[in-house]
């Protein structure tokens, strides 16, 4: 009894727990949400491509100034050239108690190094050439610095920092700000493989900065940078980007530069800066109308001095809604009935055409059925020439076997003259000139054939059962008989003469 007793408490207590730290998260949710300021995107002070550039090259509510190029997409604030310095600034100073800034740059570069750097502003006035990153000195309000190099020798760099100034202060260029540095962060933001992009915040007197150092494309990968408490500033200032380069350079391109107003809760949002307050809209009202009675006074008066023109009022001299809605409708069916005539024409000369190659087909066709017998024989010529061709190159392989003869009947025609004797070489050596000659006799006929059979005299072996043209097999029989009557020859008189020896 006791036992169950202690499990209903602690089962008490456990619930207790649970329903007071739901109680907290609830709560601390609702805080939250109720610490979140509310965001009003401000056009008039923000520029983003595409169609960044106007057509006389400017950059609606914005100015440039030095060596800053305007784009579709970007605004090139210095080009990677040495001792450039260029500026883009807000043309009208926006009075905002709380605000917040988005700007996606690049800074590329094809050093190890760059230089100089990039800044972006809220001052009172607009800086539009100096030495402190190409804009002026002693400003009044908050920069914030994108160092690329390293002044002061102290392996710093790059580096961001945000300087505050009242106006008074000279930049300290030789320390890198650091000395003036209210808050600063070592990033490297140069030639990154996607735009690197900083949130600057400014919200009930606290300056906060956020980087997205460009490694992701995840355009919400927002890191800690720096952060400056009772920061003050003035009501009213010129937002800005500048950009300088020295010795080295880098490429400075700023791709958006995106600003909100900030309201913080339970706070009446303010009207925009186009809303015409209520007693400014009626005045203008009363004045519009005035305008009118004027107008129409005038227009009473001119009708009285000029009688004659009551015949032909004026608004005769404009045509209504129907009566230009028919002379459309004419005109357009007007436009139609000339196209449908070009195109007439145009069919007109197609079948002129079309009847013309066929006639021509016709007559092509009646000329080629005429002369049958001639395309027979164009394709017995093709077919002739292909005979041509395999007999070149059956002809060249006799050539070839010729010449293997030849060789070997020459050493034979040595061996045999060293066996028989001087008389009887004589005799075997002419012999083989004579067989040489009627080759040579078989060598010239073959040629000739040849030469009457090329494919520019169109001519072709003439058709008989037995072809006139010598063949492989026959040349081959007849030397075969050559050189065996040769051979018996040579046994003959080689007998002769062993048998007229033994008389001696």
């Amino acid at each position: 009894m006791a036992m169950s007793i202690q499990r209903q408490h602690l089962r008490a207590l456990t619930g207790l727990c649970w329903f007071l730290l739901l109680s907290s998260l609830s709560c601390a949710r609702a805080e939250g949400e109720q610490t979140l300021p509310h965001r009003r995107f401000e056009y008039k002070y923000s520029f983003k491509g595409p169609y960044l550039v106007q057509g006389d090259g400017t950059v609606p509510f914005w100015v440039h100034t030095g060596n800053a190029i305007p784009s579709a997409d970007q605004i090139r604030i210095t080009p990677s050239m040495k001792s450039q310095k260029g500026s883009v600034w807000t043309k009208t100073a926006p009075s905002f108690e709380n605000w917040e800034i988005e700007v996606t740059f690049r800074v590329t570069g094809r050093g190890r190094i760059g230089a100089d750097g990039l800044a972006i502003w809220y001052t009172t006035s607009q800086g539009l050439d100096g030495n402190v990153y190409g804009a002026a000195d002693s400003w009044n309000g908050v920069g914030i610095f994108f160092d690329s190099f390293d002044n002061d020798g102290k392996k710093n760099n790059p580096v961001i920092l945000v300087v505050g100034n009242n106006g008074k202060l000279l930049y300290d260029h030789q320390n890198d700000g650091t000395t003036q540095a209210l808050a600063s962060c070592l990033r490297d933001f140069r030639n990154k493989p996607y735009p690197v992009r900083a949130r600057i915040t400014y919200y009930k007197k606290t300056m906060t900065v956020m980087i997205n150092n460009g490694f992701t494309p995840d355009k919400e990968d927002y890191e800690f940078c720096a952060k400056v408490d009772n920061m003050i500033l003035p009501q009213q200032g010129f937002f800005g980007v500048s950009a300088a380069t020295g010795g080295l350079a880098d490429d400075h391109d700023v791709l958006s530069f995106l600003t909100f107003q900030l309201t913080e809760p339970g706070k009446e949002t303010p009207a925009p800066d186009g809303e015409i307050p209520k007693e400014e809209k009626d005045k203008y009202q009363e004045e519009f109308d005035n305008f009118q009675q004027e107008l129409e006074k005038r227009k009473d008066e001119y009708n009285k001095d000029h009688p004659e023109l009551k015949e032909h009022p004026v608004d005769d001299m404009f045509e209504s809604v129907n009566d230009r809605e028919l002379r459309q409708i004419f005109e357009g069916q007007n436009r139609i009935h000339l196209e449908i005539k070009q195109l007439n024409r145009q069919l007109d000369m197609i079948l002129d055409e079309q009847r013309r190659y066929v006639n021509a087909v016709t007559e092509e066709m009646t000329k080629r059925t005429a002369t049958g017998g001639n395309v027979q024989q164009l394709y017995s010529l093709q077919a002739s020439q292909q005979e041509l061709e395999t007999l070149l190159s059956s002809q060249r392989e006799v050539f070839k076997h010729v010449s293997e003869m030849r060789n070997s009947m020459s050493e034979t025609l040595r061996l045999a003259s060293g066996n028989a004797g001087g008389a009887a070489g004589y005799e075997n050596t002419q012999h083989f000139n004579d067989i040489k000659e009627h080759l040579h006799l078989v060598k010239r006929d073959i040629e000739s054939l040849v030469q009457k059979n090329l494919p520019h005299e169109k001519q072709k072996c003439p058709e008989i059962p037995v072809p006139s043209c010598l063949s492989t097999a026959h040349f081959f029989i007849f030397v075969a008989v050559q050189s065996l009557l040769f051979i018996g020859y040579i046994m003959y008189k080689s007998q002769q003469e062993a048998a007229a020896k033994k008389f001696f």
